[in-house]
């Protein structure tokens, strides 16, 4: 008997092609877990700033607060469809060794801003969303959509690949990517928050 159930699991397989890796419930958690901690961090650094906070510079070439906040807006879709590119590429286990980075070395290193990199123009803050308000919206809306889409995904994340400017992440790391650059930037507004002439109110 136990030999026939494991021959109809075995047919049952080769009938229908390798079972896909989706996310583990600990891949998940831990996602939507920094996810949703840099989301929350971007809310609280906006609350309760006056125009003229949002709108102050540390000097002419620098960004202001809002800008700061368009950027992260901007990133976020942007990165994001990074992912959604990697899914147009058959899953390849293979290619797993070429992943360097661990994951918690990979946030590690997009928040740290002691080194610096001058973003590309598709990032850079234009006024796109309209106002800032709207700017803060867009950000809430996508994020809701990634977070909700890191629940309930069965996608192949950790064998399909990006390769980035200082090597090879999987597709999950371009999420955790998408959190930390988060985090990145609210550390840009906090530097212009910590400037002595910022403003009071």
């Amino acid at each position: 008997m136990k030999n026939l159930i494991l021959s109809i699991v075995v047919l049952t397989i080769l009938a229908f092609g390798v079972v896909k890796s989706t996310l583990t419930d600990a891949e998940r958690e831990f996602a939507v877990k920094e996810m949703t901690k840099s989301h929350d961090h971007f809310l609280n650094t906006l609350d309760g700033l006056s125009e003229e906070q949002l709108n102050y510079k540390i000097t002419d070439d620098s960004w202001s607060i809002a800008e700061c906040a368009e950027h992260i807006a901007i990133s976020e879709n942007m990165i994001f469809g990074m992912l959604q590119a990697t899914l147009a590429t058959e899953a390849d286990p293979s290619r797993r060794s070429e992943v360097k980075v661990s994951d918690e070395q990979l946030i590690a290193m997009i928040k740290d801003r002691s080194n610096k990199v001058k973003t590309g123009e598709d990032f850079e803050p234009s006024g796109k969303y309209g106002s800032f308000e709207e700017t803060v919206a867009e950000f809430k809306n996508k994020r809701k959509e990634h977070i909700d889409y890191v629940k309930s995904t069965l996608d192949d994340l950790r064998n399909r690949y990006q390769q980035l400017p200082f090597g090879t992440v999987d597709a999950y790391q371009i999420l955790l990517f998408m959190s930390g650059h988060t985090e990145r930037h609210i550390k840009q507004m906090e530097e212009v928050m910590d400037d002595e002439d910022f403003p009071m109110e």
